[in-house]
This record gives structure tokens, C-alpha cells and sequence, in this order.
């Protein structure tokens, strides 16, 4: 559910009463029952899951749609329509019991709705959001964020760094770990047979052979030639200005790398903005999500768009449906 106090709820309930994404699956929401009752009632909405408590979750219900309900979360009587303590815990108990509950094989991929970060904060969590929980929970050597939406797949090798602190942490290896992530990615979860990645420079024109920062010679080519190496089909650096134009109209590559945070973000959200999703890759487990923030100037008003909540439902269900086949193809090898 995320933060309870934002649109979580709110986008959850109106994404799951399309007949059509719930006939892809089965899904388990971990979250208040509560508020998903009084989202549906705001939006006039039928109730259209059932109710069990979050620590009797099962594989196999025969309800298409099941609340994982935390009775001992007393939420109305607080009112919250901000960062709190209250909703760091709540949110941090829905993601880590829906953690638990995907390494042990009984659901198979999560959606995430919004959390707070500064809720968690509040509530005495380090992390800075779900990506580097989920990494550390699954033991993952290293994780990266893609971002699907319209015609791209992006993935960041910086993800929430300051421009000015990016020179400190610029590595050879935070280029090079999110090709590889993206070559695995595409191969597992999205049947890319022979992926096809470009790769961003960081400098205006990609450096202009050193006249611009000679970040490009130094760091990002290194990292390009070790995955030619490695027999990764990647190119680059190319100048960000026009990669993501020659992206959208030849279609040629499957993913780019972008070399910071709204490098790749604002071509993304330019062309999909409230249906972009989230992915976590470099994980054993399936996790999507929304694309957006808790929005509490507007949660409980029945004013939240659902699109990426749908998005991100239909990815997860595209994503375990092609490791099931790929599965399939192994045992019969």
C-alpha cells in the first residue's frame, strides 16, 4: 500500500476494479482495509476483495484479490494526512512482510505503491527508499532502477545524487553494474533474446573529446569496453541531447543507460507521465511501482490518477509470466 496517509490506497482500489488486470492473476494487497474500504466509497466503488489478516497470506486463494490486513494499526483515529512516524512503520511493515512472503515463494512479484522518505525517517529507518531495502533484504550484490514508460526503458547509474556530488562517486563500476543489470533484465524479464543498450555520456555532447569534462574517456568508455568484453551488445557514449530522439524514432536499442536522475527522467515522464513504472532489476525477485510520490495534498479526495498503479500491475504480471515460460522451457531442455 505504501504510506497510508497519501493516494496509495486510493490508486490501488481503482487500478484492481478493472476486471481486466484482475483477470491476470491473483493479488494480495498489503495493506488497512480500512482505508481501501473508504477509498472504494469515495470513488463508488463495490467492495470487491476479501479480507484475511496479513500473517495468514497464502499462495493460493480463491479470491481474485485479498487484503492482507494489519488489525493492530489503529490509522483513522490519528487523522494523518502528512509524513509521520506512524506511516513510516506502517509502510515499512507492508513492504517487509510482502519481502518475506516473495523469497519464500508465496506471491510472485510485488507492486509498491508511494512511500514517504522522510516518513521513514520520522520512524527511525535508514534507508532511502525501497530500492536500497529491497536490495539489502535480498542480498542482492548490486540493484539498479528502470524506468519503463512509452517507448524507453531507462536505467540510472546515479540514482539521488546531487550534480555536484556525482564527480565523487563516478566510477567505472556505476557504469559498467547497471549495463550488465540491463543486459540481464532485458534477457530475464522482458525475452530480449539479443538486447541492444546505448549508453548516455555525462557532459554536454558527450565531453566533445575532452573539451567538455573527459568523464566520458576516463569512466564511461572504460565501462562500455568491459561489457563489449563481457558480450554485451551496448554502445555510447552518446550525446544525451539527441540519443533519446534517435531512440524513439529508429527504435534500435532496448534500453539506454542514463548517467544521472533527470537525465532519464524527463524524457520518460515527457512521454508517459502518469503511466510510467518503476523496476528494480538486479534482484531475485520481481518488484515494480509507481512512478509518482504520496501526493498528500490530495490523498482521501478522490483525486488520484491510477494509470501507474495499472501500469506497474500489468508489467509485474508480464514479468512473472515470462519467467514461468522461461522456467517451463528449462525443464523440458
Amino acid at each position: 500500500m505504501g504510506d497510508p496517509a497519501g493516494i496509495g490506497p486510493e490508486v490501488i482500489v481503482k487500478a484492481l476494479a478493472e476486471p481486466e488486470i484482475r483477470r491476470r492473476g491473483r493479488f494480495v494487497i498489503y495493506g488497512l482495509n480500512e482505508l481501501l474500504a473508504y477509498a472504494a466509497d469515495m470513488a463508488e466503488l463495490d467492495v470487491f476483495w476479501w479480507r484475511d489478516q496479513h500473517e495468514r497470506i497464502e499462495r493460493d486463494y480463491p479470491q481474485s484479490v485479498v487484503v492482507g490486513d494489519y488489525d493492530e494499526i489503529n490509522w483513522f483515529s490519528n487523522n494523518i494526512r502528512q509524513s509521520s512516524k506512524l506511516g513510516g512503520q506502517a509502510s515499512m511493515r507492508f513492504i517487509s512482510d510482502a519481502i518475506d512472503d516473495a523469497l519464500a515463494g508465496k506471491i510472485d512479484a510485488i507492486v509498491t505503491g508511494p512511500i514517504s522518505k522522510e516518513s521513514w525517517k520520522m520512524a527511525g529507518f535508514k534507508y532511502p527508499g525501497h530500492t536500497e531495502l529491497l536490495t539489502e533484504r535480498c542480498r542482492a550484490k548490486c540493484s539498479a532502477m528502470m524506468f519503463v514508460g512509452g517507448p524507453f526503458r531507462v536505467v540510472l547509474a546515479t540514482i539521488h545524487e546531487s550534480l555536484f556530488g556525482i564527480r565523487d562517486r563516478f566510477t567505472i563500476g556505476r557504469v559498467f553494474d547497471p549495463i550488465s543489470l540491463t543486459h540481464d533484465a532485458l534477457k530475464q524479464w522482458f525475452a530480449v533474446e539479443k538486447p541492444k543498450i546505448a549508453v548516455a555520456g555525462l557532459n554536454p555532447h558527450a565531453g566533445e573529446a575532452g573539451q567538455f569534462g573527459d568523464e566520458e574517456q576516463r569512466i564511461i568508455e572504460p565501462a562500455i569496453l568491459m561489457a563489449q568484453e563481457a558480450g554485451i551488445n551496448v554502445e555510447g557514449p552518446f550525446p544525451a541531447d539527441t540519443l533519446f530522439h534517435k531512440a524513439l524514432t529508429n527504435g534500435y536499442f532496448d534500453a539506454i543507460i542514463a548517467m544521472y536522475h533527470d537525465q532519464g527522467l524527463i524524457p520518460v515522464k515527457l512521454l508517459a507521465f502518469d503511466k510510467a513504472v518503476n523496476v528494480t532489476i538486479g534482484l531475485p525477485i520481481i518488484r515494480t511501482s509507481v512512478d509518482h510520490g504520496t501526493a498528500f495534498d490530495i490523498a482521501g479526495r478522490n483525486k488520484a490518477n491510477p494509470n501507474s498503479m495499472k501500469e506497474a500491475l500489468k508489467l509485474a504480471c508480464d514479468m512473472a509470466e515470462t519467467r514461468k515460460k522461461q522456467k517451463a522451457q528449462q525443464r523440458t531442455s
